[in-house]
């Protein structure tokens, strides 16, 4: 389930990621960038008080606190 939270004093859409998610990786910052229609437009750092909405981690259920599993792809060593 998706969650608002409030940007602080030189916060980044990343920072705040960070901060919260526990990650920048797997698409999170651009979920949230595209759950948060001209964010985009206020600049890089957001005015303090800006209400954000941050997307579900990718492998977490709807409630966000039991891991789903991930598929994992197979990968090639071409140096045995």
């Amino acid at each position: 389930m998706p969650r608002t939270v409030t940007a602080r004093q030189g916060d980044t859409i990343d920072a705040i990621c960070w901060r919260v998610l526990g990650t920048t990786a797997g698409g999170v910052v651009e979920a949230a960038l595209d759950a948060n229609p001209g964010l985009a437009v206020l600049g890089p750092f957001l005015p303090e008080g800006t209400a954000v909405i941050l997307p579900d981690l990718p492998g977490t259920d709807a409630a966000g606190t039991i891991p789903v599993p991930v598929p994992v792809l197979a990968t090639v060593n071409l140096w045995d």
